[in-house]
């Protein structure tokens, strides 16, 4: 028997997961996406809203389980996914507080909506002039979505290295880790662009960003080992 819209109860679904994820407890990742995936079937049929609401419901509750529970319930429904607009990631993004929220945030849900259009560039660019250093790392890692080939990205060096100047100044170690990760990825698609961008903006770039793309220009790794002996 086919489940109706009726069925789907965003508050009873949301209680329910509440109280699995609570038991248990500091589990390995494994075994909370175990927990996820019959979520995710349970949801399979359900309109988009509903899945948005479970996702909100249970981002409240402690612990980086429910954030990454909520945000991969959402990746994994397309119509929730691309139902997202800058509304529904401003209630999503409440409280990233660290890199693990706010890879996960910007990773399955901002940089595939705003590679998709769903949201204005402007919105990426706000996220990258905030005084909270986590916005600006989820507006670097926003770009990632662009460019990596597993994560859907086909490819914008335009948008990548537009968010990238943005931050080229800036000091905070999350952002500057955030910075290499979004140039290394945008190296894979057009290295000649990034080995520009190196160029163009050395004095104001953090000497790790320098370190880490140019290794992964010239060798293909962020930090190649020494070879023995050398």
């Amino acid at each position: 028997m086919l489940s109706t819209q009726e069925d789907f109860d965003a508050d009873l679904l949301a209680s329910d997961l509440t109280v699995r994820l609570r038991a248990l407890g500091a589990a390995k990742t494994a075994t909370i996406r175990a927990v996820r995936r019959e979520f995710s079937r349970r949801l399979a049929r359900a309109d988009a809203s509903v899945v948005i609401q479970v996702a909100l419901r249970i981002l409240g509750q402690p612990g980086i389980a429910s954030r990454f529970v909520a945000y991969e319930l959402i990746w994994h429904h397309r119509g929730a996914l691309r139902s997202l607009r800058a509304e529904e990631l401003r209630l999503l993004g409440r409280g990233i507080d660290s890199w693990g929220a706010v890879d996960c945030f910007a990773g399955y849900l901002a940089g595939p909506a705003w590679r998709e259009r769903q949201v204005p560039d402007t919105l990426i660019s706000r996220w990258a002039a905030s005084d909270d250093r986590w916005w600006r790392r989820a507006a670097l890692v926003s770009t990632v979505p662009l460019n990596n080939k597993t994560r859907g990205g086909k490819g914008d060096i335009a948008r990548t290295l537009a968010v990238c100047r943005l931050l080229v100044g800036d000091r905070d170690d999350m952002v500057v880790k955030a910075l290499s990760w979004a140039l290394r990825e945008a190296a894979k698609r057009d290295p000649e662009a990034v080995s520009r961008f190196l160029v163009k903006h050395e004095p104001a770039l953090a000497s790790r960003v320098l370190r880490e793309v140019h290794n992964k220009l010239r060798t293909g790794l962020k930090n190649p080992r020494k070879r023995r002996g050398a």
